[in-house]
């Protein structure tokens, strides 16, 4: 797992990455006209439209390393063709690690220096 908030998923026919960089995320803020975390609020409240689901799956996939037009391919069918609730998790995810980092990804140092841990019993600056 990297620090870039890349999530992998069983997803329609096979196991995806899911990535959504500041690129993607401008373009999806674009398409929806709404901020990210306004698409994540929607979709998390029900207020969701159907283009924030296949525009956050579509642009996941591409930033995950997907090319562009196999990425529409796959929305279009594992998506656009299917009911819009089978789909939500997967794009519920994607944006939420986008935005809050990726569930395995720990935020800020996980090690802080502990002094009762130091083998220094004096300060380096001590004489």
């Amino acid at each position: 797992m990297s620090r870039d908030a890349r999530v992998e998923m069983d997803w329609a026919d096979g196991a995806y990455a899911f990535r959504l960089a500041w690129g993607q995320l401008a373009e999806l803020q674009e398409k929806c006209n709404a901020g990210p975390y306004v698409v994540l609020n929607r979709l998390h409240s029900g207020q969701w439209l159907v283009e924030d689901i296949s525009n956050v799956i579509r642009l996941g996939l591409i930033g995950g390393g997907m090319p562009p037009v196999d990425a529409l391919k796959k929305v279009r069918a594992y998506v656009e063709d299917r009911p819009p609730l089978e789909s939500i998790i997967i794009a519920q995810i994607a944006l939420g690690a986008a935005l809050t980092g990726a569930p395995e990804e720990s935020v800020g140092e996980t090690e802080a220096a502990n002094p009762a841990e130091s083998e220094l019993t004096t300060s380096p600056t001590e004489s």
